[in-house]
């Protein structure tokens, strides 16, 4: 059960308890300003609001299961068993409180009613949203010894009160509902996020079962569990799965005070990045807050007197600073409150000021007694940070050096970069492009008014296996750092970004998808902002050229190739003209195939350089024609797992990855 000391609630739950804020007519009208979009990030969020919900039961202390199930026809059913929505009169609606529930938007029991002391449920917007963005919703509530249902459609409801339609020997809640095509133009739901979601909340909230069936395809059901009463130290074990390990036993501290309960677990890996994920009453802030300010000034503070106090750190030597911890910390908080208060419409920061000062407390003391009681533990960690302090001081010297002959300062850029005329950021694009041969048709084919070029020479370093202060004394990473003209790692300062648009163009290829994979990897782990505010792009060069007579197309894909020869073939046949639809192929001189179907002159690209400027531009340049890939994060965690794999130094989860998806590869090139 989840925090019973804490959070079990004996006072009364019942209709009273619900407090009415305001109506749920705009939600239809305006689903993104509730749901955040209709897209199918805002589709997923139907079910997270309602699994909310039930996390909120387990968090009070009423709810240890909860099942969801992914139906045919993408129906959703969410059941737990809680105490169950009352269905008594709400004193001030005059209904059910169930229909209360469902029909108004901010109606529950977490507007300072007393039905739960802590919740979660502010972060969304309410069950009644999800059921106005349904075609379909039927609540089931087992609640004094009888089972109520009610329906709506659309948000209204079917009945005017609810209707018993059996027994029952427990109580919980059964919501069953169904996403509205005319909201939503792309149904699908997603197996993995709806499990990574939950592995997250089970973690958050230990010692509740949770089960999530899949139903949608007769000979593909599956099902998962997740039960986990290690709680935070069970989430860190699998955030650094397959990592070297620093402190085999991780840090835990777990402190309740009054109605404020703060649970921490970190552990060291040999990894070059952090990976602090904190969360508000099991709502993830991403930027932040108080909580997690509390906990790095207790982390630094104590784990410097503490070498201090054992001699690590002589007494002439600086204290390592905040920045030193960073380099390879895995950690996770997790606190539970009254009346969060959230920063900004995304609610992606805690901004409740008591909270720094119990956090501090509650780390400071199970962190000296951790050192204390585990010294080899603690030598670890100390290592790695010591470890981190030499390096930034290197890195920092070298990176010094770089911003100072960089663009920053208003300094030489890059000689190979060919620089675009504007100096409005947000109309100008840098193409980072592979090789001098490409490189050259970039610069002649290229518009000099909003488009830059920068060719890469060299071999390119791997970041996932190096430091900052090598990154930045890269002879093909550093012209990047300083074109872009933003800084890196923690200087960096996205205002002064000088492109909106960083552009990789590589060949479509095994050595092209490398490049990528590397450039990515520089940018996922030093420029992190610039992907998630949308700057990082994929070029996508076609793969053929297809002419017939004086028509010239380009096919991107295989796909796009068999569409296009079709289309051409039906137009013929159309004018009657030929209908031979014979394969010829021949080998020009330079050994490159080309293909002629029914007339159709085809030509596969090997890469960028076989482009002169003017297909480079018409095809991959060309605002007006060309294909890009915007590079996103939608789960951070499994893209940083998933970098750590194919780039890391652990080279066992690597073979096993390539292990299991080698029958799965496609266009390898030998």
């Amino acid at each position: 059960m989840a925090d019973k000391d804490l959070q079990k609630n004996n006072e009364e739950y019942n209709a009273k308890s619900i407090q009415v804020l305001e109506g749920l007519e705009p939600v239809r009208k305006r689903p993104g300003m509730y749901i955040g979009g209709t897209s199918v990030d805002g589709l997923h969020h139907l079910i997270w609001e309602v699994v909310n919900n039930s996390i909120d039961e387990a968090m009070a202390g009423r709810c240890d299961s909860i099942i969801i199930k992914l139906l045919p026809d993408n129906v959703i059913e969410i059941e737990d068993n809680g105490a169950g929505i009352p269905v008594d009169k709400h004193p001030q609606t005059k209904k059910s409180a169930l229909e209360t529930v469902l029909t108004v938007l901010h109606a529950g029991g977490k507007f300072g009613g007393n039905g739960y002391k802590i919740s979660g449920g502010l972060h969304g917007v309410g069950v009644s949203v999800v059921n106005a963005l349904s075609i379909y919703l039927r609540a089931e509530v087992k609640r004094d010894g009888k089972v109520y249902m009610m329906e709506f459609e659309r948000g209204k409801p079917k009945t005017k009160e609810p209707v018993v339609i059996g027994k029952a020997k427990n109580t919980g809640t059964k919501i069953v509902f169904q996403a509205d095509p005319q909201i939503f133009p792309e149904i699908n739901y997603s197996w993995e996020r709806v499990l990574g979601y939950l592995r997250q909340q089970s973690y958050l909230t230990k010692g509740i079962s949770v089960k999530i069936y899949d139903t949608r395809e007769a000979d593909k059901e599956r099902a998962y569990g997740f039960l986990f009463d290690g709680g935070l130290v069970s989430y860190i074990k699998f955030l650094n799965r397959g990592k070297e390990i620093k402190n085999e036993m991780p840090f835990y501290a777990y402190k309740q005070q009054e109605d404020t309960l703060v649970e921490i677990a970190m552990q060291y890996t040999d990894s070059y990045k952090e990976h602090v994920f904190s969360f508000a009453n099991n709502i993830a802030t991403p930027e932040g807050g108080m909580h997690e300010a509390g906990f790095r000034t207790a982390l630094t503070r104590v784990i410097n007197a503490y070498a201090k106090k054992t001699g690590i750190l002589k007494e002439k030597d600086d204290n390592f600073t905040s920045e030193d911890f960073q380099e390879g910390l895995t950690a996770v908080i997790s606190v539970k409150l009254r009346n969060p208060q959230f920063e900004g419409q995304t609610k992606a920061k805690l901004g409740n000021s008591e909270i720094r000062g119990i956090v501090s407390s509650a780390t400071a003391e199970a962190l000296a007694e951790y050192l204390e009681a585990h010294p080899n533990n603690a030598k670890a960690i100390i290592s790695k940070i010591a470890l981190s302090s030499k390096a930034r001081l290197a890195a920092r010297a070298a990176k010094d050096a770089v911003i100072r002959k960089g663009a920053l300062e208003g300094m030489t850029l890059p000689g190979k970069l060919a620089d675009c005329s504007s100096r409005d950021a947000s109309q100008s694009e840098i193409y980072i492009v592979e090789g001098d041969s490409a490189g050259g048709s970039a610069k002649q084919g290229r518009n000099r008014r909003f488009q830059a070029i920068l060719p890469l020479r060299g071999k390119l370093v791997n970041v996932e296996k190096t430091t900052l202060d090598k990154i930045v004394k890269s002879d093909t990473l550093k012209p990047i750092i300083i074109a872009l003209g933003a800084g890196i790692g923690d200087s960096l300062d996205i205002s002064k970004l000088r492109y909106h648009k960083v552009i990789i163009m590589a060949d479509a290829d095994v050595d092209g998808a490398h490049i990528r994979t590397l450039l990515l990897t520089l940018f996922y782990r030093y420029f992190e902002p610039l992907i998630r505010n949308g700057h990082i792009y994929i070029a996508q060069p076609p793969l053929y050229r297809l002419q017939k007579g004086k028509d010239i197309h380009y096919a991107y894909t295989d796909q796009d190739k068999e569409r296009i020869i079709e289309e051409i073939k039906q137009k013929m046949d159309a004018n009657k003209k030929e209908k031979d639809s014979s394969i010829t192929v021949e080998t020009d001189e330079d050994g490159e195939i080309k293909e002629s179907i029914a007339g159709i002159n085809i030509q596969r690209y090997k890469g960028l350089g076989e482009m002169n400027p003017n297909q480079l531009w018409e095809t991959t340049m060309d605002p007006a024609t060309r294909l890009m890939l915007r590079v996103t994060i939608e789960d951070a965690e499994e893209a940083d797992k998933m970098f750590d794999i194919l780039m890391g130094s652990e080279v066992e989860p690597r073979r096993r990855f390539i292990q299991t998806h080698a029958k799965s590869v496609k266009n390898l090139d030998i």
